[in-house]
């Protein structure tokens, strides 16, 4: 580890003790340049900002989280990695409350924390293994953006809670609607085209040079269409 690398790894441990120990107000230029024995301008050199550093900080603390989950071995039914997924997601926001409230307790209005993109990606690989499984009832980008609002809003109101006011049924129950709002029971023995286009959509990445730019826009939109098709009455 270079000099640099070690001065940046030594201010984002002593940033994250002090989120830690007192929350956002307690980071400041000076408690930080103090607890990691450099000067403030070190600190602007390395991070820019303060909010360059809390991105970091947040970043540091997501990754270390993410390379737990990948340890993980993924099981033959993907509805049990999602439920999983989403056990680690609660667990994690609780465990590290002012990690979480970096990445989304405070959102800029149009885009989203780079600290959460990895999580994205993941939940998103998550939720089409399910489809590929011919088990996602809507598509994938509803069903991610379904479960990633109702695990990102269930922590942030646990976070805001007071421990011994917190059902500890909830997080299972939201869990378990959630599954049931955006998957089956089991592949249908019958045809199904939505639950197909939803497959299909799925893998179409791991086919490179079948279609031209053009002619995959075009079968994505269509099967976004019959994926989103109310079935039949």
């Amino acid at each position: 580890m270079s000099d640099r690398e070690e001065v940046r790894r030594r201010i984002i441990d002593a940033t994250t003790e002090l989120l830690r120990d007192k929350g956002r107000e307690g980071v400041t230029t000076r408690t930080v340049s103090a607890a990691a024995g450099v000067q403030a301008p070190t600190l602007y050199r390395l991070f820019t900002d303060m909010n360059g550093l809390l991105e970091a900080v947040a970043a540091d603390g997501f990754a270390r989280y993410l390379a737990r989950k990948h340890d993980q071995p993924l099981s033959d039914d993907p509805v049990e990695d999602l439920r999983r997924g989403w056990d680690a997601h609660i667990g994690f926001g609780l465990e590290n409350p002012a990690h979480y409230l970096l990445m989304y307790g405070r959102p800029t209005p149009g885009s989203r924390s780079r600290a959460a993109e990895p999580a994205m990606a993941r939940l998103r690989f998550l939720v089409e293994r399910i489809a590929v499984a011919g088990r996602l009832s809507v598509g994938v980008e509803c069903a991610v953006s379904m479960v990633h609002s109702a695990g990102a809003g269930l922590t942030l109101h646990l976070i805001g809670t007071p421990p011994e006011e917190r059902d500890p049924a909830l997080p299972g129950r939201l869990r378990e609607a959630m599954i049931a709002s955006i998957t089956t029971a089991a592949p249908a023995p019958a045809p199904d085209p939505a639950r197909r286009a939803v497959a299909l959509k799925a893998v179409l990445g791991e086919v490179a040079g079948l279609y031209s730019p053009g002619e995959r826009a075009l079968l994505e939109e269509l099967l976004d269409r019959a994926a989103n098709h109310p079935p039949a009455p």
